[in-house]
């Protein structure tokens, strides 16, 4: 039992000891680096904050945030109660805004949809109804209801939403309610509008109803463009608006020719001659085969027979070919604004071949460039991403960048507690790269000069006796390269050899745009310098230094006997164990043994 409790006080005094000179340890290199380095900020930690206090309990028991609000309505079903949103009252207190800015407004691109589709209304229909007999009086009060409905809609654009329409004028923004008024009172816009509106519906009384009064509806012509712009502007593949639209043209043209065809046949005697319709049928969809055939001059067509045939004939013939060749031209432009980037990127590729070609590069060599190339294209959309924002002013690049590479950036350890505009400048020197299977990023013992993010895919740092063996494999958002980034002197060579595991995405970050960056920074230059001396001395440490504080003795080992010391006993033990040498001699191999 004595000897139990003398080896436990023993080893908790060996831990005590062991413990005071590791603190005794750390002090010595704190102030050894506060010598070296008189920039070097304490590493006092920041005091924790006291915890929040319990919420108290409300008299009768309950907390008052588990209290239902006096703004939620409940309604009762069966057995249950349910809560449910008060969207009349919303509705009810729900105030229209003082003014719309119509570049990024929603809601006034979606107003404008309506107003668009009542002037396609009046656009398709009017001339319909005026050609052909599908207007009677048995059904005349529906058609009047939607246009007049259509008439609504365009006076309301006018009173509510014309009328707040910010506009800018010698560099701001104005959005003063009677300035935005007298501004769309001296448009041209505004005549427009009030042009389209004329009360000629009031004729109806004394020539009947006549759908070719309403032929100045069709004036709102400039709401139609002004939607096309905004909904580009928010669509992301407009191309294929810009394709229905064409598409649109072409089928409007057809539209009004097929009524216009119906009309000479109605003016010259429904089956009168060979040339006219002949009543037969449905009437729209025959004579809008006729105008098919006749604008793409299929061929085909009876002859006209009067001279008023031969005329109609000839305006549709020279009308037909001018509006299907700018329909055709403008369809190539429409695709080819579309297919731009692939024919940019095809065109590349074709010029690397042919270069590769010429100069006799290896087959494994173009394989791997053809596949970056198809990889970086299907992946970005583009070939450098710098490219596309060089037009940019430096705010809207900056704004880019934040939002897609400061969640990346802000989470490595590394920037942690830096400026935060330092690390806003850091992002608009990123540059990405894409790295193919088994690319190596860098090698072992060559200079580095940049440091990686890893944006997508994954790395492994190889090493090993043969300098193969996958050490680790690091994924999105792992730094690497940030010792030689930040190291100076000798001390800038790469540790280890890097391999893009699959294909890999990095951000990398040169030297000299750091040390441009930090130049301006001082004390983020200097929080950075301490991380990189850590670093650094963390990595040459060896390896023993790096064990446990329990693999340490405080009473180091005996030190092995002197080689001359041995030879003198061995002297001794040839001449014989007596004497005070052989004494000696007996008692050093005893002690020997209990060392053992």
């Amino acid at each position: 039992r004595i000897g139990s409790a003398t080896s436990l006080s023993s080893a908790v005094i060996n831990t005590r000891l062991q413990e005071l000179v590791r603190l005794f340890k750390e002090r010595t290199e704190k102030v050894k680096e506060k010598l070296i380095d008189p920039d070097v900020t304490s590493d006092d930690e920041s005091p924790v904050a006291s915890p929040a206090a319990a919420p108290v309990p409300a008299p009768g028991g309950e907390l008052e945030g588990d209290k239902p609000s006096g703004d939620d309505h409940y309604c009762e079903m069966l057995c249950c109660t349910f809560k449910h949103q008060p969207w009349l009252d919303r509705l009810k207190s729900y105030q229209f805004p003082s003014s719309i800015d119509p570049l990024t407004n929603l809601m006034y691109v979606l107003w404008l949809f309506f107003v668009v589709m009542a002037w396609n209304w009046n656009c398709w229909l009017i001339p319909v109804r005026w050609a052909f007999p599908y207007q009677t009086p048995a059904n005349i009060h529906y058609w009047l209801l939607v246009d007049y409905l259509c008439d609504l809609i365009y006076l309301l654009d006018i009173l509510i939403f014309q009328t707040r329409l910010q506009f800018v004028q010698g560099g701001d923004i104005i959005t003063d309610k009677k300035a935005m008024k007298e501004n769309y009172l001296r448009s041209q816009r505004f005549k427009m509008d009030v042009l389209c509106l004329l009360p000629l519906d009031f004729l109806y009384f004394k020539v009947g109803v006549n759908p070719l009064l309403r032929f100045p509806r069709c004036l709102k012509y400039m709401a139609f463009f002004e939607f096309n712009n905004r909904l580009e502007a928010i669509l992301t593949k407009a191309y294929i608006y810009r394709v229905i639209r064409t598409t649109a043209y072409l089928l409007y043209s057809l539209h009004v020719n097929s009524c216009l065809y119906y009309w000479a046949s109605a003016y010259e005697g429904l089956g009168s001659t060979t040339w006219v319709y002949d009543g037969e049928g449905n009437s729209y969809i025959r004579c809008y085969y006729w105008a098919v055939k006749t604008l793409i001059t299929i061929g085909g067509l009876p002859d006209p027979k009067t001279l008023f045939e031969i005329v109609f004939q000839l305006l549709n013939y020279f009308t037909g070919v001018f509006a299907f060749s700018v329909m055709i031209g403008q369809m190539r432009d429409v695709v080819g604004a579309a297919t731009a980037g692939q024919t940019y990127y095809r065109s590349c590729m074709d010029s690397t071949i042919k270069y590769m070609n010429f100069y006799k590069i290896p087959r494994t060599v173009q394989n791997r460039v053809k596949t970056w190339y198809e990889y970086t294209w299907h992946s970005q959309g583009m070939l450098d991403e710098s490219e596309l924002l060089v037009q940019l002013p430096d705010k809207m690049r900056l704004d880019i960048a934040i939002d897609v590479n400061y969640n990346i950036v802000s989470k490595v350890a590394l920037f942690q507690g830096c400026d935060r505009q330092m690390i806003f400048d850091m992002l608009k020197r990123l540059r990405s790269v894409v790295y193919l299977p088994n690319d190596y990023v860098c090698k072992k013992g060559e200079i580095g000069r940049e440091m990686y993010i890893i944006q997508a895919g994954q790395v492994q740092v190889l090493g090993g006796p043969d300098g193969k063996s996958v050490l680790v494999t690091l994924k999105a958002g792992s730094v690497f390269g940030e010792i030689s980034l930040l190291a100076a002197g000798g001390g800038n060579r790469r540790t280890a050899n890097v391999v893009a595991h699959g294909f890999a995405n990095l951000f990398i970050l040169e030297k000299k745009d750091l040390n441009e960056i930090l130049v301006h920074y001082p004390e983020s230059q200097k929080l950075l310098r301490k991380k990189a001396k850590k670093m650094l001395k963390s990595n040459n440490k060896p390896k023993d230094e790096k064990g446990g504080p329990g693999d340490a003795l405080i009473i180091p080992p005996k030190a092995e006997t002197p080689k001359l010391f041995k030879a003198a006993l061995a002297a001794t033990g040839r001449m014989g164990g007596k004497g005070p040498r052989g004494r000696l001699r007996w008692r050093l191999q005893e002690l020997k043994a209990m060392q053992e």
